[in-house]
């Protein structure tokens, strides 16, 4: 575009100085034409470059989830193809689920015996109670027929012997009493260990079936998303560890972002919601259409270590570097974000709500530089 600019200028020159002579072409006009042309080239530049910002460096990215098993074991199924679209909940691979439903059917089976426990204990605790009751009873008899005897005695109208009788049955059933209630609280507390609580015996084992349940649950690996394994290396045989460093495979997510990245100074006029083209050497020939979703207003150089040391001021190792760019998030029209390929490199050109009129100039070369991005340059 600034080229037909500048031959437009040329011819208008032309028209002028030599076609119709409107004006003489001396020194002066000379001076003037060129200098007029310079100044105007460098305003037209410097101006589409703040209004219409455009970045030579735009990235196509996608969330990769490493996929680590949550459990150990020999695989035995791989039921995917690699580079191939997955969709979420669907198996990834399976693991030998043979330990793990033993531990679970051990468990089971180890429950089922501590209930049987259980309700042996339960018919304890009621035996006991009974016990308990029963010499409850036979106590409060006694201790009435005694107290009976004692005034019959006093009155001289019964015999001193029933009195001793009645008086060893309560001593003899009080020590039935203490027994039996001693029986009853050990029935309580072992029946006590053995169901209620979160740390008894049945709990623990609960807890136990429940961790290996879910256990068994993870054999079965499955995709947390939309997307695709990619470099899909595991096989049926291959050991899978739980461990974080050792992932079986890498789960590239359908969820893209498109990230372009500008000067410091080319986003003073820049706004959540402006115009976006962008121009991608994977799609040559395309003009992708989107808006600013936001600016990332933070760089490395913005950022201090923590430690004991003061802020250094060499400017070598302050500035190590050039100014750092500013990454700003594009929000890519669903149409054009459909078949976007991860990694994809290009171009983009932001439209500003400032100078509209100068708007088709970046327009005209975002576009041209997509017809360019069909020419391969390499000689081999």
């Amino acid at each position: 575009m600034l080229e037909i600019i500048l031959c437009t200028y040329a011819l208008l020159v032309w028209l002028l100085f030599f076609k119709l002579k409107v004006l003489p072409w001396n020194t002066a006009s000379q001076v003037g034409v060129v200098s007029l042309g310079l100044v105007g080239m460098a305003a037209l530049i410097f101006t589409i470059n703040v209004v219409t910002p455009q970045s030579h460096d735009v990235r196509v990215s996608n969330y990769v989830v490493e996929i680590v098993p949550r459990v150990s074991g020999r695989v035995i199924e791989v039921p995917i193809t690699g580079n191939t679209l997955v969709r979420k909940g669907q198996v990834l691979l399976r693991l030998d689920p043979e330990p793990f439903e033993q531990k679970v059917a051990e468990l089971k089976a180890k429950l089922v015996e501590m209930q049987s426990k259980a309700w042996q204990l339960d018919s304890d605790v009621k035996a006991a109670h009974g016990e308990l009751m029963g010499v409850t009873a036979q106590l409060e008899l006694a201790r009435i027929r005694l107290a009976e005897a004692r005034a019959l005695a006093g009155r001289e109208a019964g015999s001193r012997f029933d009195v001793e009788n009645y008086a060893a049955q309560v001593k003899q059933l009080t020590g039935s009493l203490d027994a039996a209630r001693a029986a009853e609280t050990r029935a309580r507390t072992a029946r006590s260990a053995m169901v209620e609580g979160d740390h008894s015996s049945v709990a623990q084992v609960r807890a136990q079936l429940a961790t290996a349940e879910w256990e068994l649950e993870q054999t079965v690996i499955r995709a947390p998303a939309d997307g695709q394994a990619i470099n899909l290396q595991v096989r049926p045989g291959s050991y899978a560890a739980a461990i974080p460093l050792r992932p079986v495979m890498s789960f590239v997510e359908t969820t893209q972002h498109v990230i372009a990245f500008y000067d410091q100074n080319q986003l003073t006029k820049v706004e959540p919601g402006n115009e976006v083209e962008v121009a991608l050497k994977s799609k040559p020939g395309k003009i992708i259409y989107g808006e600013v979703e936001s600016i990332v207003w933070s760089t490395a150089q913005g950022q201090f270590i923590a430690s004991g040391s003061l802020p250094t001021t060499s400017a070598e190792l302050a500035h190590p570097d050039s100014p750092l760019r500013f990454p700003v998030k594009l929000r890519i029209d669903p149409e054009d974000a459909a078949d976007l390929p991860m990694g994809a490199r290009g171009e983009s050109a932001i439209y500003t709500d400032h100078l509209a009129m100068l708007h088709m100039v970046r327009k005209v070369i975002i576009r041209v530089k997509t017809k360019i991005n069909y020419l391969v340059f390499k000689l081999e």
